[in-house]
């Protein structure tokens, strides 16, 4: 019987503000996974790395979870692209807490491949199986990316490694999957699809008008919603540029952009001089970042929720929408085209294409009655397959094969040292 669960999510932490250059799906994931599974009897110490010197070491962060902040690097944040050289100390730190604390665990759900090498590590060094959850693959951020691509080349050769050595990896959706055994060759046997969820006691319908009311907005427009991070690959500018191409004066129509911070000023600036050079700048609202407790009423507000990301390992994002009510139109690509039922929660269109875009937009806007059904069609989907509740029993259902067919060792302080 599994008692003790480790995480390790070396940049992701669930106490960062979201919509951040580095805070976004992961940290959802892991602080949502861990509530679940605390909620299910199960202890949690999920370690990150330490980013403020003022950081307690353990913290208490909900009943049966604790955050432990492990010292590695300067404490202070860092592009997670420069963290790989910090992850022997991670190791190190993380094998003295549990030292100090005389603990050992019985599985490790690392997320990210820099955690699945310290997983990796130290499942060498103590026999305690580890799963994986990627939330991106090296080789196809590179396919993506190309040249802009900062993380180190070592990080492919590491993924390949995690991929022989990890007792499961969790695929986040059948794209995930087929790219994992086609570029890494995983074994499909230690291959689980499971997808990411959403809290649905957080995200939930509520009535347009009202959700206007709150933040302010004008009742008699239609509102397009683009929410995320403020990153390149996030295709923010493609939903500008289709914008541009609608006649949203005469349709008084309206896009609010939600996200970015102090981290991602440099994109923001970017996608506020493309709104002024397509001349949409009066009608494309740029609101910052805003609390999580906020995003259900823009999401409630708006008409339909945009997102064409070039890749997408998952998203929770159109997820989030869907849990509001709120039909998606969003890229033909990764986790999406998995969440996102076409024709049915919402249409499916190609990336970096902004007449398609634009064209799918009207389209979609002027079929109201179709738009009000899959608004309905996009919560009844999200209940029944993606809520964190859903999501924590097929995970559990993955651990206990894990260690059903693993022999744990007893912890004993030689296992560390």
């Amino acid at each position: 019987m599994i008692k003790r669960i480790a995480f390790i999510s070396e940049h992701a932490s669930p106490l960062a503000a979201l919509g951040g250059a580095d805070a976004g799906g992961q940290n959802v994931y892991v602080g949502e996974l861990a509530k679940q599974l605390a909620a299910a009897g199960y202890a949690v110490d999920l370690f990150t790395r330490r980013e403020d010197p003022d950081l307690q070491r353990c913290i208490e962060w909900a009943e049966g979870i604790r955050i432990v902040h492990i010292d590695a690097g300067p404490p202070k944040v860092i592009a997670k692209e420069t963290l790989l050289q910090y992850m022997p100390a991670f190791r190190e730190d993380m094998l003295a807490f549990m030292n100090e604390q005389r603990i050992s665990y019985d599985l490790i759900h690392a997320n990210f491949f820099m955690s699945a090498l310290v997983a990796m590590e130290l499942k060498a060094i103590l026999q305690i199986p580890f799963v994986v959850t990627f939330h991106a693959l090296g080789h196809i951020r590179l396919l993506h990316q190309g040249d802009n691509d900062r993380f180190p080349p070592e990080r492919i050769a590491i993924e390949e490694a995690v991929c022989r050595k990890a007792d499961n990896i969790i695929a986040e959706c059948p794209q995930d999957r087929e790219d994992l055994i086609h570029y890494y060759n995983a074994p499909e046997e230690k291959i689980t699809v499971i997808p990411c969820g959403v809290n649905t006691e957080e995200f939930y319908p509520v009535n347009k008008r009202t959700a206007r009311e709150i933040l302010g907005l004008p009742e008699d427009e239609i509102l397009l919603l683009q929410l995320g991070r403020m990153v390149p690959r996030k295709g923010v500018d493609n939903v500008i540029e289709a914008f541009a191409r609608l006649n949203h004066k005469a349709t008084k129509m309206r896009l609010l952009i939600v996200g970015g911070d102090t981290d991602t000023v440099n994109e923001l600036e970017r996608l506020k001089e493309l709104a002024i050079r397509l001349k949409v700048e009066d009608r494309v609202v740029f609101t910052g970042q805003k609390s999580r407790a906020e995003l259900k009423f823009f999401y409630a507000a708006a008409d339909l929720f945009i997102t064409t990301p070039w890749y997408e390992p998952f998203g929770i994002t159109p997820l989030e929408a869907m849990a509001c009510g709120t039909p998606v139109i969003g890229s033909m690509v990764g986790g999406i085209k998995y969440s996102v039922a076409d024709g049915q929660t919402g249409v499916l269109v190609s990336p970096k294409n902004p007449g398609m875009l634009a064209h799918t937009i009207r389209n979609v806007l002027r079929a109201p009655e179709q738009l009000e059904e899959m608004g309905v069609n996009a919560v009844r989907r999200v209940n029944r397959m993606f809520t964190w509740e859903l999501v924590a029993s097929q995970m559990l259902a993955v651990y206990e094969k894990v260690c059903g067919r693993q022999k744990v060792l007893p912890y004993e302080k030689s296992h560390l040292y």
